[in-house]
């Protein structure tokens, strides 16, 4: 079986989608082979403590939406998502807005068919860390 096989069906699903427009997926807590965190929707004694206290994940207001996300909320983009948004797009390259503006335009399965085109590895097929810099698999640079 390769790297493919073993990542991405448990990886790119629609439970991995975090409130924010994380995707879990692409996590390094998730890829990792020891105590690998099951993503913010799925409880876990793996999960890290700042993902089980995080103020977004535990917002009411996202609870109470028919999706989770966050792009139901009255206050979309909160104070919150702005800053993750400014902190994930400057370290990471990747904007859990423009996660969400995907997610609400072409819907769950749609946003996970473009994720897998954007962090599938060339070189080996494996699942792209967003926290990484190469493939954590292979070491083949992300673009």
């Amino acid at each position: 079986m390769g790297v493919e096989e073993t990542i991405y069906p448990d990886s790119l699903r629609a439970v991995m989608i975090a409130p924010c427009g994380m995707n879990c997926g692409l996590c390094i807590g998730h890829l990792r082979e020891k105590n690998r965190c099951g993503g913010c929707n799925v409880d876990n004694t793996n999960k890290p403590k700042h993902c089980v206290v995080c103020r977004i994940k535990n917002c009411d207001e996202t609870k109470t939406g028919e999706t989770g996300l966050c792009f139901e909320c009255s206050k979309f983009p909160c104070a919150r998502m702005r800053q993750l948004d400014k902190r994930y797009r400057t370290k990471y390259g990747m904007s859990m807005l423009e996660n969400l503006e995907r997610v609400r335009e072409l819907g769950v399965e749609g946003f996970l068919g473009m994720e897998k085109e954007r962090w599938t590895c060339p070189e080996c097929g494996g699942v792209i860390c967003v926290h990484r810099e190469a493939c954590i698999y292979c070491g083949h640079a992300r673009s």
